[in-house]
């Protein structure tokens, strides 16, 4: 779901400069064994000549100073999400164009970043020569022939262009490189078109494997090999009308810089990225289009997922109906013998992966316009399996040897369908719309956590757990993307923002809606309700009710039974992405991407009651009856059985083998502190307190966190007593932390120090009085940990914590399940 969007900005006016001669045919300039009629020639684009005796590929160069796009591609993957070398990505999109040096042909990438669109040359050149361009490669020129001259170009193909060697470092796999003599080109795989010339090239990286993801899913990790693909591709020609970009309209954008711009004006020119569409009957209301956009699905996709997510993916149909547009938008299976990288189809892909991860939605683009020459899904057919597990534990389907999973299933389909729109309007140019959730489902772009129901009767209803169509976001979106107008086009865009917003659809997006540092009361990632600390009681609710449920009637059949440890996590977990989106609302602000006039709200900070709501939920998962998994359960988690392995969807533990319940409470309970006490998050608490004494504080966060750990008396049940004290600890640890962080304001550390300080004196008191064996220990546990931090904070930096189970995206991706 994550989206990877491949841009340069070129401009087409510039390409129009360009010219198409090749130089003249002087004859041979060099002595050569080349027997070009002993070759494979391939016609195209780019005429290719393969030597299968030599394994080398030869490349006929005829095109000088005419711009292209060049495009590098992994055709296949290592398999490791955490490692991110999936199957079907693209990697670099960018123009270039050949030209002539001496006995050299250099490929090279113009700085279209910055230009000056102006019919004065001399103003042109000087920006031209203001800014660097990049030679890409020089290629040795071996024989003219009469259409142009021939290079070899086998060592460039056996480049590793996608820089996998780079990607396996960054993950800490280990040093590769490619070792030529375990590669070499991909001759079943040569394509050319006539706009599109492929070489595919099989890469072996050889090297000394470091982690554990290679040898997860590599057979020989020492020797790694993948298929890259090399694409040379005619730009669209002209005709596509270029449109203005709007931060609200929810599009994707490429920019330039326009140095001929009056120094009055803005520099930079931004404009949205989409297909091209056009109306075959422009003067009718409803037309069909001249070019569909048509999707095809990777035939490898099983059923029941494949009509899944055929039928997800025409939900746009209908947001392209709302723009005047009949039979715009299909979706079929890919012909029989259709290559899934050709640029020529736009396509939905079915990635397998070792380990569950994100989906993607990536595009192909015209760096001169904007315009999307491909649209290319990639989706994790784990995903799937994360959403049936997670039904699995809510519904503990599996009973008297015979499992009713069509519950599970049609939750988990249902997913898929909505995964399945999501991705693919990444590739009609866009983004994610985190604000949907509190505005009824309005868009497929955001992340949809499961609406979890309960019934008359008190039991977990998955009916609509996810919506079923697009949403009414999604289609004023793509009215502005792509609706034709017959009168200023500038000003009915702007009419059409104007319509929306009096409906009260807004649209906010990725950077303000991640839960560590960001402040949206309403942009949250796995959502629901326009209230994020009402949504989260009622969270903690039907979490309740789903623990209580869980049994042996939560795994399948003839299954181990240590399997309960996997179902457990995300239903003991439930909570915590509505967690994020509660605690957002402590030092939060409500703002838009609101422009001058527009009526919109400028920036509002989040009213005092609102906040201290979310403070008063956010407490609830502080408590031990919250964060005590029932001993009942405990009782049916055994180490696991022989053949099976922990992995990091569990549980990190002290207790060796067995499972740990106080290890569990205490990630669970951090989460809950960490967000609390992000370092932004505190910084905006002390300002805004200062500018209005109503709203809570840092210091009432901090006071009130200390109360519900240190202060907070269980004494009944010695098992929630030590969840009680191990939060307590985890609190001490955390607000320590705070106290030195030099990433957040000074006075948010002077208010940390000093509830430190007075919970130290609270604890020299209460050791005196106290009875209790333990809690003495913990008492004087506490008052060490003061001690230390005042002789050396640094170890507080240093300290190992443990993290939570694998997060988003949502679920986990470990559980049969036959279809």
């Amino acid at each position: 779901m994550k989206r990877r969007f491949l841009l340069l900005i070129v401009i087409s006016a510039l390409s129009c400069t360009t010219h198409q001669n090749v130089p003249q045919y002087q004859g041979p300039e060099h002595s050569s064994n080349i027997q070009l009629e002993k070759m494979r020639k391939l016609e195209g684009y780019f005429n290719l000549y393969w030597d299968n005796g030599q394994g080398r590929i030869w490349l006929e160069i005829d095109k000088f100073d005419i711009e292209f796009l060049y495009v590098n591609s992994l055709v296949t993957g290592i398999g490791s999400n955490d490692i991110g070398l999936d199957r079907g990505q693209f990697g670099n999109n960018r123009v270039v164009k050949f030209i002539r040096n001496g006995p050299k042909i250099l490929m090279i990438q113009p700085n279209y970043t910055y230009r000056a669109l102006s019919d004065n040359a001399y103003e042109q050149k000087a920006v031209e020569e203001s800014f660097a361009q990049s030679v890409l490669w020089g290629f040795d020129i071996k024989e003219h022939l009469p259409s142009g001259f021939l290079v070899d170009a086998t060592d460039f193909y056996l480049s590793d262009a996608y820089n996998v060697s780079d990607v396996l470092s960054r993950t800490q796999q280990g040093d590769y490189k490619v070792d030529l003599t375990k590669s070499g080109i991909a001759p079943e795989n040569l394509k050319n078109f006539p706009e599109n010339t492929v070489v595919e090239s099989i890469l072996t990286f050889k090297g000394n494997p470091q982690g554990v993801f290679v040898r997860q899913v590599v057979p020989t990790p020492e020797l790694i090999s993948v298929r890259e693909r090399h694409s040379f591709i005619k730009l669209p020609p002209q005709g596509y009308s270029m449109r203005k970009y709007d931060a609200r309209s929810g599009f994707f954008e490429i920019s330039y810089y326009d140095y001929a711009e009056p120094f009055t004006e803005s520099l930079e020119k931004r404009f949205i990225v989409r297909h091209r569409l056009e109306k075959k009957y422009p003067d009718q209301k409803i037309s069909e289009p001249v070019d569909p956009i048509i999707y095809y699905l990777d035939p490898g996709t099983p059923e029941p997922v494949r009509s899944a997510l055929m039928e997800g993916a025409s939900w746009w149909n209908e947001a392209f109906e709302s723009a005047g547009f009949k039979n715009a938008f299909q979706v079929r299976l890919l012909p029989e013998g259709a290559d899934p990288m050709d640029v020529r189809y736009n396509i939905i892909q079915w990635v397998h992966r070792s380990t569950r991860g994100w989906s993607y939605g990536h595009s192909v683009i015209d760096p001169r316009t904007g315009e999307i020459i491909k649209g290319h899904v990639s989706l994790g057919s784990l995903r799937i399996r994360q959403d049936f597990l997670i039904a699995s534990g809510l519904l503990s389907p599996y009973s008297d040897g015979d499992a009713d999973l069509a519950k599970a299933k049609d939750m988990a389909l249902a997913r898929i369908r909505q995964l399945s729109a999501h991705e693919v309007g990444h590739t009609l140019g866009l983004a994610h719309n985190y604000a949907a959730s509190v505005q009824d489902r309005a868009s497929v772009m955001d992340y949809p956590h499961p609406l979890i129901k309960l019934t008359d009767e008190g039991e977990i209803d998955l009916s609509e757990a996810y919506d079923t169509d697009i949403g009414e976001w999604d289609k004023k979106a793509i009215q502005y993307g792509y609706k034709f107008f017959t009168e200023n086009e500038e000003d009915s865009l702007l009419h059409l923002i104007g319509n929306y917003l009096d409906e009260g659809l807004y649209f906010i997006s990725d950077k303000d809606a991640r839960p560590e540092g960001s402040a949206h009361p309403y942009a949250h990632l796995w959502d629901n309700n326009s209230n994020a600390a009402n949504e989260l009681n009622r969270i903690i609710e039907i979490r309740k009710i789903a623990l209580n449920n869980m049994g042996t009637n939560s795994i399948p059949e003839n299954s181990p039974v240590s399997f309960m440890e996997d179902i457990i996590v995300p239903v003991y977990l439930m909570h915590r992405y509505q967690l994020e989106a509660d605690v957002k609302l402590l030092g939060g602000l409500l703002y838009t991407y609101a422009y001058k006039g527009d009526g919109q709200v400028i920036a509002e900070i989040v009213p005092s009651d609102i906040q201290n709501m979310a403070l008063k939920a956010a407490m609830k998962t502080l408590q031990p009856d919250f964060l005590g998994i029932p001993e009942r359960l405990l009782d049916l988690l055994p180490p696991k059985a022989l053949g099976y392995r922990q992995t990091n969807e569990n549980f990190q533990k002290r207790t060796g083998l067995t499972f740990d319940p106080l290890a569990a409470a205490e990630s669970a309970a951090d989460l809950s502190i960490r967000l609390l006490l992000h370092p932004e998050r505190v910084a905006r608490l002390v300002e805004y307190k200062s500018r209005d004494n109503s709203l809570p504080g840092l210091a009432d966060v901090l006071r009130t966190l200390i109360e519900n750990s240190w202060k907070n008396e269980v004494r009944e049940n010695s098992y929630l007593a030590e969840i009680n004290r191990v939060v307590g600890k985890t609190v001490l640890s955390r607000i320590l932390l705070l106290a030195e962080d030099q990433s957040t304001s000074g006075q948010a550390r002077a208010i940390a120090l000093s509830s430190v300080y007075d919970l130290e004196k609270w604890m020299q008191e209460t050791f005196k009085k106290e009875k209790d064996s333990n809690e003495k220990a913990h008492l004087l546990y506490g008052m060490e940990l003061i001690r230390r931090f005042r002789e050396n904070p640094e170890y507080f930096k240093s300290e190992a914590r443990f993290s939570l189970p694998q997060g988003s995206p949502i679920g986990n991706g470990f559980i049969y399940c036959d279809f």
